[in-house]
């Protein structure tokens, strides 16, 4: 099931990465939702998936605090 929410959350971070407000809102969800090794897990995958995507950037700071 984790690994569920997880797969699902990777799904609507891609869909809203159009605007980077949703995006932000949709990653502090995730960031709540998700278990700690989780987290660190999608650290790595935001880092690969913002690299071409300058705007999403300042969503980022979120995984910092």
């Amino acid at each position: 099931m984790a690994r569920a929410m997880f797969e699902y959350t990777k799904t609507v971070l891609k869909k809203v990465s159009f605007n980077s407000d949703l995006f932000c809102k949709e990653l502090e969800k995730a960031l709540n939702r998700l278990l700690p090794y989780e987290v660190e897990e999608l650290t790595i995958w935001l880092k690969i998936f913002t690299a071409n995507k300058p705007e999403l950037y300042s969503c980022m700071a979120l995984i910092r605090k």
